[in-house]
């Protein structure tokens, strides 16, 4: 089914500048130096390198030899740190694959890192991901301390909508169910019925029992959900900064160049991308796409660091890199993760009355029986 309708800001009267750093109502990134430690040695030295190699032999495809005397030392440091802090590292299948392999304990989706979020037994969780992730960390373990290494890392998706957005979207469609992607701010969380990602957008809509929702803030993904089901879908007017830049021609042009070639895309992308795809699907279900179907050849149309990290598993696999990366994640590093442990810094703080409320929305989210 089409779309209902798209909003924005300007059609409510209220303008968001696009792509904007996280300014989150009611969240905010602290430091405590109080709690600091020393600053680990980050010499290369033979040790380093012994206690090291078997993590190097999980990304020896995909990082040269001549890098990882510099990333090893501070993956030995970030690791004992860990055990000093108890703390667990939450990473994002963008973050780059020293991260991503090397130094987290949890990886997936965006979906997974919430529900893994809940488990979580550590006194400290890192996010390694953007600030929303991080929110969403605290808001299912407010009594945790929960960090960021940088709070710049924001989305453009979170920044393109805000808690006031949607209480207006309330008041033009009175009763409607609001659907929240979870690339929001806690803000935007409190205000609606119910999470999704895109894992579960399709499953979410139609858990609601309405002929009509609203989904905010991505319109790609709105656009998707409206082709996989019968109820109506009220979209607003955000969008991937990443997924965005993708175009059909693009995908057209692999194709003529390897008629061969497997094509799977996230559905943040246009729909011309999509409709060139052989499968759509969130970041886990590419990953496992790969993973069962072992396709010779096949293009990730999504961040292209996630290419990185299933080529580390599946060496065998050839894959075609169109890179869009995303400057927010890419803020995360082993140097910020390094520091975030040592001084506790930045720690993600929410207002409480917000992030009982935001609780709401991902817990529903999170216990829906699909």
């Amino acid at each position: 089914m089409a779309l209902a309708g798209i909003y924005g800001p300007d059609d409510l009267g209220h303008a968001v500048p696009p792509h904007a750093a996280p300014q989150t109502p009611g969240s905010i990134a602290v430091e405590n130096p109080a709690r600091a430690l020393p600053m680990p040695s980050l010499d290369w030295t033979p040790e380093v390198e012994r206690e090291t190699a078997h993590l190097y032999e999980r990304v020896k495809t995909v990082i040269p030899p001549i890098e990882w005397p510099f990333m090893a030392p501070y993956v030995k440091a970030i690791n004992e740190l860990k055990r000093e802090r108890n703390a667990v590292i939450l990473a994002h299948n963008y973050q780059t694959p020293e991260i991503f392999n090397c130094v987290s304990d949890i990886v997936g989706d965006s979906l997974k890192l919430a529900i893994e979020a809940t488990k979580v037994k550590a006194d400290v969780i890192v996010q390694c991901g953007v600030h929303f992730m991080a929110e969403t960390a605290k808001i299912l373990n407010p009594s945790k301390t929960v960090l960021i290494p940088d709070s710049r890392a924001g989305c453009s998706l979170a920044s393109a909508i805000t808690g006031e957005d949607v209480r207006l979207l309330r008041e033009r469609f009175p009763g409607v169910p609001v659907v929240a992607y979870v690339n929001t701010s806690a803000d935007v969380k409190a205000e609606v019925d119910i999470c999704c990602t895109s894992s579960n957008a399709v499953a979410v809509v139609e858990s609601l029992g309405s002929d009509t929702v609203i989904m905010v803030p991505d319109q790609y993904l709105a656009k998707y959900v409206a082709s996989q089901t019968k109820v109506k879908i009220i979209a607003w007017k955000g969008a991937c900064e990443v997924h965005e830049r993708f175009t059909g021609d693009e995908l057209r042009s692999y194709r003529q160049a390897d008629p061969t070639v497997q094509i799977i895309a996230h559905p943040e992308c246009p729909p011309d991308v999509i409709a060139e795809a052989d499968f759509t699907g969130s970041t886990a279900h590419m990953i496992d796409w790969v993973r069962n179907h072992k396709p010779q050849r096949v293009v990730m149309v999504t961040e292209c660091s996630m290419a990185d990290n299933v080529q580390a598993e599946l060496p065998q696999v050839n894959f075609i890199k169109p890179c869009n990366l995303c400057p927010h994640m890419k803020r995360i590093t082993l140097p910020k993760i390094l520091d975030s442990l040592v001084y506790m810094r930045e720690e993600i703080v929410i207002d409480p009355m917000i992030a009982d409320r935001a609780r709401r929305s991902v817990e529903r989210m999170i216990n829906l029986k699909n």
